[in-house]
């Protein structure tokens, strides 16, 4: 757990409303800035004049980021506390996402991004954790709809770039709107998050052998975020080169896809409590497939836009229950735990997108979405061999 708490647990509980939407605001800020990143890209690429292959080995910078920091960003928390480094980190956040404007060159966007990865995984690790905590306060599931707001985020951010460049602001305005959102967010609801830090009942290094149910989940949260990699940062392109939209429309795909995750998280908390993790999990893998081979099939506008909302809806609940069920581990602390399971994940969110760049290279873009299908099949086959989620109620 991430708290030795200096509250009482009853105070705790009176306000746990209150704590509950500071925390999902600060999920939003997160993913708001991401999106916004996200929803520049074809932009930056025609900027900068980048290929596929140019652009993918650029956005390797972020995955290298976010792993070279990992280890540090469970230490953080363990040893400080989520709260404490939410009040720095968002903001340190949002200032390199305006550095990304200034980029001129190839070599100095990688370069940016690189820090963009530092700042988002500390970002990450601390309000996933804050995220297990309040979830604790509640005793029942509620992690999903904090990755639900971080969705709603995600479109919104796809709504703002989409009206920011059709009001004519350039990419430095519509982040320094960003900076100001995440700045009056952190003053306003840093008091309200969960205080405390995680006791130090043994020292245990970050790089020793993770135990096996932090493993399975890691893979698992492979696949999907490896998926849901290159939906944020290659829907844009792919509806801009494969399926010839219109050039106002071309992020369509990508709000598709984001606001069908939003729902399908601020639902999915019932639909795991009905059907159960392993079940969701696995009907999940099924979608993330169905969605994405039919948009490899039918790169037609209308059908494309459906396959982009199952992919949403397929992805939606996975990366949530993983982190519960990580954040509640009884012999690790919620912060490390959670950055073992995340330095696995985050491979298939990070390293995905670099990925797809390479194939659609070497053969096309279309090629690529086609091999990243497959993620959906062997993530539904490997959660149906587990035994992990046997252990997990599903009402939890």
């Amino acid at each position: 757990m991430d708290t030795t708490l200096t509250l009482s647990e009853e105070d705790l509980y009176n306000k746990r409303n209150r704590i509950r939407i500071a925390v999902s605001l600060f999920f939003f800020c997160q993913g708001i800035a991401f999106a916004s990143w996200a929803s520049r890209i074809p932009v930056i690429k025609e900027r900068l004049h980048l290929s596929e292959g140019q652009l993918g080995t650029i956005l390797l910078m972020l995955p290298i980021g976010q792993l070279v920091t990992m280890a540090l960003s469970g230490k953080l928390v363990t040893r400080y506390g989520s709260a404490k480094v939410l009040r720095i980190v968002p903001i340190a956040y949002a200032l390199v996402l305006c550095s990304i404007a200034f980029a001129q060159n190839a070599w100095q966007l990688g370069a940016i991004l690189f820090l963009f990865g530092v700042t988002g995984n500390m970002c990450n690790i601390s309000v996933n954790t804050q995220g297990v905590a309040t979830e604790q306060i509640y005793k029942k599931s509620i992690m999903t709809s904090f990755h639900g707001a971080w969705s709603i985020a995600g479109f919104t951010g796809a709504l703002v770039g989409l009206l920011t460049m059709n009001l004519g602001l350039d990419t430095l305005s519509h982040f320094l709107i960003i900076l100001a959102l995440v700045i009056g967010n952190t003053f306003i609801n840093q008091r309200y998050l969960v205080p405390g830090k995680s006791p130090q009942k043994e020292r245990r290094s970050f790089f020793s052998r993770p135990e096996g149910s932090l493993l399975q989940l890691g893979i698992i949260g492979f696949f999907s975020m490896a998926t849901e990699g290159a939906m944020f940062d290659w829907s844009g392109v792919y509806f801009k080169e494969i399926v010839h939209a219109p050039e106002k429309l071309v992020v369509v795909g990508y709000a598709s896809f984001m606001i069908m995750m939003a729902t399908g998280r601020f639902v999915g908390d019932a639909v795991i409590r009905k059907l159960g993790r392993k079940r969701t999990l696995q009907y999940s893998g099924l979608l993330m497939f169905v969605g994405m081979m039919t948009s490899v099939i039918f790169p037609q506008f209308i059908i494309c836009t459906l396959a982009f909302m199952l992919v949403g809806i397929g992805v939606a609940c996975n990366v949530p229950s993983i982190y519960s069920i990580a954040g509640q581990n009884k012999n690790v602390p919620s912060g490390v735990a959670l950055a073992m399971v995340s330095s696995i994940s985050y491979l298939g969110f990070l390293m995905g997108p670099p990925l797809i760049g390479y194939i659609a290279e070497a053969f096309s873009l279309r090629y690529s979405y086609g091999v990243f299908a497959c993620f959906g099949l062997l993530m539904f086959g490997m959660v149906g061999r587990l035994s992990l989620f046997k252990e997990t109620p599903s009402n939890t």
